[in-house]
């Protein structure tokens, strides 16, 4: 059995830890790309959201490269994302390469059905050592958000502009090489040092967006056109509240063993929204609410054309935007997205925010580009 998976930002490096423990082959798809994406969406159908189109590429690419075992996770709710592994299944079957799909969830709660999944993997299974190891990787995700933050932080600040991008390319580079959960964790570590040790201007007070929306697009930076080192470059600061460790911790390992999760964001977009309508709709109007209360400057909203339970929380940020008197910017992206335009509209909504910082009196209210 050689295994690949789908590639989201840097969710790689926690799967890799995971399959490393437990010595399993594995291909890393390559970086996605515009060869990725042109892969992908060829073989999909054209109303298929980029997500799909992307995952199917790197899918490719594994199957290319020797894997016969796609492993995957799941989800629930009216989101598409909870069919993905049978479409690409399907996919895949249809183009002449049979994979075998293993999807990691707790069908319906069953959480023995779970474990079954995981023995598929793993062969004899050792419930001391998975538990142990998938603990130890749901910290290891936490580390990689750490060093993201990091770098975003920097990256508004930085005395040598690029000196930040220029460390975390090489960590991009390097981690491919590194093997096992404790030296990757060690290799992150060394690089939080470094990207500390950065000289930067603490007299600065950046401008600070928050950004929300639709997991993939807000994480994968290919497939969101690096919208947080575009901001960074331009000296803005960048949270995103969505993270690689938030899906495993709070979706994966507390919902799939039931424990009590973090739903603050829920809280907050409950006089808006009161239910999970599937996807991220109701982290993306919580954690506008919680941004326009910790004194953001702004907001992007950012999600693939078609994504029904984005396009719902967008119609919701408008009343919130004026309620709170924060702008929000909305990009909506897909194959045919002009990185020119994209760019352009980034820019205008910057410009927003540093003149409405200068004049607080300004009255702007909701702010929405399409692209």
């Amino acid at each position: 059995m050689i295994i690949t998976f789908p590639r989201m930002g840097n969710v790689h490096i926690c799967i890799k830890a995971l399959l490393d423990e437990f010595d399993i082959d594995y291909i890393i798809p390559e970086q996605n790309s515009k060869r990725t994406l042109e892969m992908g969406t060829s073989h999909c159908p054209e109303g298929a959201c980029l997500p799909l189109k992307i995952t199917i590429g790197n899918i490719i690419n594994g199957c290319k490269r020797g894997a016969d075992t796609l492993l995957t996770v799941g989800g629930s709710g009216p989101c598409r994302f909870g069919y993905y592994c049978e479409m690409q299944r399907e996919i895949l079957n249809d183009i002449g390469y049979p994979i075998d799909v293993i999807t990691l969830e707790s069908v319906n709660g069953d959480f023995l059905e779970l474990v079954r999944r995981i023995k598929k993997i793993t062969g004899k299974l050792n419930p001391l050592k998975w538990a142990s190891s998938f603990l130890g990787v749901a910290k290891l995700s936490e580390k990689v958000d750490e060093l993201e933050a990091l770098c975003q932080k920097k990256r508004a600040r930085e005395v040598k502009k690029g000196s930040t991008e220029k460390i975390y390319k090489k960590f991009n580079k390097d981690i491919y090489e590194i093997k096992g959960k404790k030296n990757i964790k060690d290799f992150i570590e060394s690089t939080k040092c470094e990207v500390a040790n950065i000289e930067t201007d603490e007299n600065i007070s950046p401008i600070k967006i928050k950004i929300v929306g639709e997991i993939y697009t807000a994480i994968d930076p290919f497939t969101n056109m690096f919208l947080e080192k575009t901001l960074g470059d331009m000296g803005i600061e960048v949270v995103r509240p969505v993270t690689i460790s938030n899906w495993v911790i709070e979706h994966m390992l507390k919902k799939g063993i039931g424990l009590k999760r973090d739903l603050t964001f829920a809280e907050e977009a409950k006089p808006y929204l009161k239910t999970l309508i599937g996807g991220h709709a109701q982290e993306t109007v919580g954690n506008t609410i919680i941004a326009a209360k910790n004194n953001f400057d702004g907001v992007i909203q950012v999600y693939p054309l078609g994504c029904m339970p984005e396009i719902v929380a967008q119609s919701i940020l408008e009343p919130v935007s004026r309620d709170f008197d924060i702008p929000v910017l909305t990009l909506i992206i897909d194959e045919m997205t002009g990185e020119q335009g994209y760019l352009t509209r980034i820019e205008a909504f910057v410009e927003l925010l540093k003149q409405r910082r200068e004049n607080k009196k300004s009255n702007y209210g909701f702010f929405n580009y399409k692209t």
